[in-house]
């Protein structure tokens, strides 16, 4: 079994990942977390030191590396990693169980401004164009987000409802 969570940051892939790895006995990988160990260095260092070109190849690279080398696992990608190369191609040619946790503009509003600092993307962001950029974001985005298989709308609901979803779609 392989499931991979996509969906823009702020969605829930993390949380909802973790919650379900206990449920159905099965480990959780982070891509983020893995391409960082890997490098032996953070993601926002990579970003700085070697570009986001590199970055996206070597995200790729080891997107491939844990969907066609490991077996039984969630996966949570980054925000932008089904959006670059052939990597939603790659994510739905290894697995049928591709989730988009999919939320709101202002849902996103809401959940990613109480954690703005964490977020290199967006932590320099002013209040008035957050919105503006999460929306146009969100839109070039979704084309790519919305190939997954199942489509689970995370507004209004805890990572526990959001988890037992999955679990009934995944039968």
């Amino acid at each position: 079994m392989k499931i991979v969570l996509v969906g823009y940051m702020g969605s829930g892939k993390t949380t909802v990942g973790k919650i379900l790895s206990k449920e159905l006995g099965i480990n959780f990988l982070d891509l983020d977390d893995y391409i960082e160990s890997s490098l032996g260095m953070t993601i926002p260092d990579v970003f700085k030191q070697k570009g986001e070109l590199f970055f996206r190849k070597k995200e790729y690279e080891y997107l491939k590396e844990v969907l066609t080398k490991k077996n039984n696992f969630i996966l949570s990608t980054g925000g932008g990693t089904p959006c670059y190369g052939d990597n939603m191609n790659t994510i739905i040619e290894n697995t049928a169980d591709v989730f988009y946790l999919k939320v709101s503009i202002p849902g996103l509003i809401e959940r990613l401004s109480k954690e703005k600092e964490h977020r290199p993307l967006i932590k320099d962001l002013s209040n008035e164009a957050f919105p503006e950029f999460i929306g146009k974001h969100l839109f070039e985005r979704s084309p790519f987000y919305s190939q997954a298989k199942h489509i689970v709308v995370g507004d209004n609901k805890t990572p526990d409802q959001i988890t037992k979803e999955i679990k009934e779609l995944l039968g």
